[in-house]
């Protein structure tokens, strides 16, 4: 076994099969993952964007903080929908939003998470870090952080971490592991540097794969996900 604690960071666009809103063969083969990484102990939490939904650059002419709201509530809108499809397996499963919207979610309390954590429960965070100018990227890396997870997992659209946009160029060279500093110092835009540092500075290693491949989320925790390893 690979890991005894991951955070699992999935993005908004992942859900919605590159689309909008959510597509639900692509929801009901994430969770139908973290249900079987759940049956095999393993302490997992999710933090999922809302990228299918609303990003708050779409709202030009707003103010940011403002559009940054929106894209919380985005978030939770996905993880309910996660909840519910977890719950629909069996597994049991709580939504936790680092803004208050007690009537569909707990508030995130750290000891409560834990608890959850030790009654086996899947938990879901929701609205990122709770704070505008944040991206779900940092809210995953915080996550993972205080929840002292011995991995963050990064589904991507592409199966790990390149030297250049594999889409673009087909000679692109990716990276079986990279260090944190060697993201930061070539650009490569694999999540935030806000996130990256955290990770870096609190020792966690990313590991970036690609959702859509078999059973991915599976291999990633068990470490043969084939992917890259921040580390």
């Amino acid at each position: 076994m690979g890991f005894k604690r991951i955070i699992l960071k999935i993005s908004g666009e992942a859900l919605s099969g590159g689309g909008f809103g959510l597509d639900e063969a692509v929801v009901n083969g994430v969770v139908s993952q973290i249900a079987e990484v759940n049956k095999m102990g393993v302490d997992i939490g999710v933090v999922v964007g809302g990228g299918n939904f609303w990003r708050g650059r779409q709202g030009r002419d707003m103010d940011r903080t403002v559009a940054d709201h929106m894209g919380m509530l985005a978030t939770v809108m996905n993880a309910i929908a996660l909840r519910d499809a977890l719950e629909r397996k069996g597994v049991c499963a709580r939504v936790m939003t680092s803004i208050d919207i007690t009537k569909i979610a707990e508030p995130y309390i750290y000891k409560k998470a834990e608890r959850h954590f030790e009654k086996n429960r899947v938990v879901i965070f929701g609205a990122g870090t709770g704070n505008p100018y944040f991206t779900t990227d940092t809210a995953a890396a915080l996550k993972a952080c205080e929840m002292h997870a011995d991995a963050l997992l990064l589904a991507k659209n592409i199966d790990g971490v390149y030297d250049s946009d594999p889409k673009i160029n087909g000679g692109a060279k990716k990276f079986d592991s990279i260090s944190y500093l060697d993201v930061i110092n070539r650009g490569l835009t694999v999540m935030d540097k806000t996130a990256l540092t955290m990770c870096m500075d609190n020792k966690i290693p990313i590991i970036a794969f690609a959702l859509n491949a078999e059973n991915s989320i599976v291999k990633a925790v068990k470490n043969r996900s084939g992917g890259t390893i921040i580390a």
